[in-house]
Parts: C-alpha cells; sequence; structure tokens
C-alpha cells in the first residue's frame, strides 16, 4: 500500500504541532515510519488520505463498540447540534444519560460527566483524597490513568519506597504521596498498605488493564484488593476508561463480580466523542462541589453533543446486551485463527484476552504485568505491524495497547486478518 499523502501530511504537522501528533502515540515512534492520517471511517473500517481501506482493530482506543459512524449516534450529535453545541447551563439530556448509567453500572448512585477519562480519573483521585482525609494513592506499573501529575510517576528502588517523577514537570512533592505496585501482585500491595497504614486515600487500578497490553487480573488479586481496602478504610478505585460499557453493560464490575467504591468512564459514555465521568455512592459523591467542599467544575462538562452521543450508545448496548456476547464470540475467533497461525510459524508469542480486548506478546513467558510484558521481542512486533499494515490491518502501533473490537467486525473481516498473519515473514 501506498502512504505518500500522509507522508506529507506528517511532515506538515511537524511544522505546527509538537511530534506532528496531539498525542503521543500516534507518531509511531514505537514502530518506526510515518502516522497513517485518517480521512474518514465506516463500521469496521478506515479509509486514509491515501484511499486505502484499514480494518480497524483500536476503535478509537475503544470507545467506539458498534463501529465508526453509527447512524444512531451520528444521527442524534447531528439534531442536537442544530440546536446549539454548548450552553454552560443545565440540560435534561445530562440527567437522561446519568440516569441510564447509573441504572446499568452495580454499585453507584450518582455521576458526574467531565471531558476526558484523565479528567475524570483525575478528578476521582482528589474526591478520594477529601472524602478519606488522606493524601497518598497506590497505583499500579503499567497501568495508565491519563497525563494527570499523580499518575506520571515510575518505581522507586523497593516495593516500599515512594516513586519518582518519569515526566519533567512533575513535582518530587507529588511523587511522595504516588506509591507503586506492581499489577498482580497482591503482597507487594499489603506491604505498601502496612508501611504507610492510615495514609493511604485509595487504590486506583485498571480491572482489566489495556496499557501494558491487554492484562487481566489473576485469580484473586481483584478479591484481595476489595478485601485490603475494607479493612484498611482505602477507596478501591476502577479506571474503566476502557473496560466501562464494553466489557458488559455494568462493566468491569459486573464483568469480574467485583465491586469498586469509584468508577471512571472516558470515550464510550460519549459515543466516542470528548467526555468522561465519574461515579460513586452517594455519600461519597455527597463531598463534590456544590454538595461538598471538595472542587471540581468544567464550561464544557455534560455538553449536549456527547450527552446525545452517550445517550444513542448507552441506550444500544442496554437494549441489546447480546452485543457483548458478539464482540466476546469475534474476539475469540480472532484469538484462535493467531493461535493457529503463530503455532505454526514456531516463534514465541503470547496472547491474551478477555472479552473484547486482546494483544499479541512475542514471548515465551506468561504476559502478567508490565515487567513481564517489556520483555517482548520489539523487532518482531515492528515487522508484525507494518507487516499487517501492508495488509489493510490496522493495529495498535504499540506492543503496549490493547487491541479493541468492534462489532461492525465480520467473520470476513477477522479471517482476511488471520490470512494476513499467516502470509507474513516473521
Amino acid at each position: 500500500m501506498l502512504y505518500q499523502r500522509s507522508s506529507t501530511l506528517f511532515a506538515e504537522a511537524k511544522k505546527y504541532i509538537p511530534g506532528g501528533v496531539n498525542s503521543p502515540v500516534r507518531a509511531f515512534k514505537a514502530v518506526g515510519g510515518d502516522p497513517i492520517f485518517v480521512k474518514e471511517a465506516k463500521g469496521a473500517y478506515l479509509y486514509d488520505e491515501d484511499g486505502n481501506r484499514l480494518i480497524d482493530y483500536i476503535a478509537s482506543w475503544g470507545p467506539l463498540i458498534l463501529g465508526h459512524a453509527y447512524a444512531p449516534v451520528v444521527d442524534a450529535v447531528i439534531d442536537k447540534a442544530k440546536k446549539g453545541t454548548s450552553f454552560g447551563m443545565p440540560t435534561e439530556i445530562e440527567t437522561e444519560l446519568a440516569q441510564l448509567a447509573v441504572s446499568m453500572v452495580p454499585n453507584i448512585d450518582k455521576i458526574r460527566f467531565v471531558n476526558s477519562g484523565t479528567e475524570a480519573c483525575m478528578s476521582a483521585i482528589r474526591l478520594a483524597r477529601g472524602y478519606t482525609g488522606r493524601d497518598k494513592i497506590i497505583k499500579f506499573a503499567g497501568c495508565y490513568h491519563g497525563h494527570s501529575d499523580s499518575f506520571l510517576i515510575q518505581a522507586g528502588s523497593g516495593a516500599v519506597t515512594f516513586g519518582t517523577p518519569n515526566s519533567p514537570g512533575v513535582t518530587q512533592g507529588t511523587a511522595k504521596d504516588t506509591l507503586l505496585a506492581p499489577y498482580n501482585d497482591l503482597e507487594s500491595v499489603r506491604a505498601l498498605a502496612q508501611a504507610n497504614r492510615g495514609e493511604i486515600a485509595a487504590i486506583i487500578i485498571e480491572p482489566v488493564a489495556g496499557n501494558m497490553g491487554c492484562i487481566v487480573p489473576q485469580e484473586g488479586f481483584l478479591e484481595g484488593l476489595r478485601e485490603l481496602c475494607n479493612r484498611e478504610g482505602i477507596l478501591l478505585l476502577f479506571d474503566e476508561v476502557m473496560t466501562g460499557f464494553r466489557l458488559a453493560k455494568g462493566g468491569a464490575q459486573e464483568a469480574l463480580g467485583i465491586n469498586a467504591d469509584m468508577v471512571m468512564f472516558g470515550k464510550v459514555i460519549g459515543g466516542g466523542l470528548p467526555v468522561g465521568a465519574f461515579a460513586a455512592r452517594s455519600e461519597i459523591m455527597a463531598h463534590l462541589a456544590p454538595e461538598g467542599p471538595v472542587y471540581q467544575a468544567g464550561t464544557l462538562s455534560g455538553n449536549p453533543l456527547a450527552m446525545s452521543a452517550g445517550l444513542a450508545m448507552l441506550t444500544q448496548v442496554n437494549e441489546h446486551p447480546e452485543i457483548f456476547e458478539s464482540l466476546a464470540d469475534k474476539t475469540e475467533h480472532l484469538h484462535e485463527g493467531f493461535d493457529n497461525v503463530l503455532r505454526k510459524k514456531g516463534i514465541s508469542y503470547q496472547i491474551n484476552r478477555f472479552g473484547s480486548m486482546i494483544s499479541v506478546h512475542f514471548t515465551s513467558a506468561p504476559v502478567m504485568d508490565f515487567e513481564t510484558s517489556a520483555k517482548g521481542n520489539n523487532q518482531t512486533f515492528k515487522k508484525y505491524f507494518h507487516g499487517m499494515l501492508e495488509k489493510g490491518i490496522y493495529l495498535p502501533p504499540s506492543a503496549f495497547e490493547s487491541y479493541f473490537l468492534n462489532d461492525a467486525l465480520s467473520y470476513g473481516d477477522l479471517d482476511e486478518t488471520i490470512a494476513a498473519l499467516n502470509d507474513l515473514d516473521l
């Protein structure tokens, strides 16, 4: 395939936009080459500026469960836009979407809409600290909760040491309140809780991680976190920006049978438009302004375009829960096909899958946390990524990202993807 216009557009973009992109993973730094510029999309397909059709496996990083340009969502946005795009005032549709979301998700009574998953996680941490009167949080290496200062922390020298900033601009003062643990390592979390007893406000986690590939929680891990939080008065926060309304109607809480104290959502709750939300029980949300002292605000929060798109999307999945089974079946089909092909090629690999999230790792060891994910063969991944791209398959341009299937994908698309892998020389 030719990507001449994409390369020209990228060169032009770099003159005016840092790195030529508005989010780093788009720049293809991890795989090399120039990023693909999209012109339009429909259903399971992307159409780039060079006229190529690509089968899409990122779905705008998760939210487009039903495919691109899904008619009810597009129609809802168009109808609402004709009546105004933003008011900075309350609208009825905010309450309608809030009521629907609360009815679908376990263990929440109220929800606050914001403008991104980053903002949702940042606000949730502030609320957790305000509710508990504690300052410290525990997060997990490899889990991504947006680019707020509290989350851009790398590991310290041991299980109970403080982390250090891994981005310039994040202060040591911020880092000292963020404790880092390995994913799927319950004992390390217990050690941190013991060493900082009475000081930890929250444990924040992706219940099924998607930013070191798809990483599934081991049996007993989330249950152990829940037990620890109950015992120590710590709030358990589920970052469901990726998993919410994707793994089940009620997200990971429903799919895994674990209740969180607070849940954060991202783009899916706005049908793919810029939006986020955080939700919890009434006694926690009562601490949020204007009811309580914890301040959070946003002019575009609950804007009518995002609310109308979200209402159309969530109404569809709420009324058709069979979508989740369909997505899981298609992901299983892809998994089995990839398994057969890679086994015959005789190379080291691992495939992780949960629901409609899946990832391929070129390593012989099971991938269960960031450290084991990082052991994958990046050179093989680069060949794999560019080889699949050349055959019209668009995968995440990083070995550290989950694939997200959408229900517009046909079994013919999946078989075309499996055949493309079979043709590669890895």
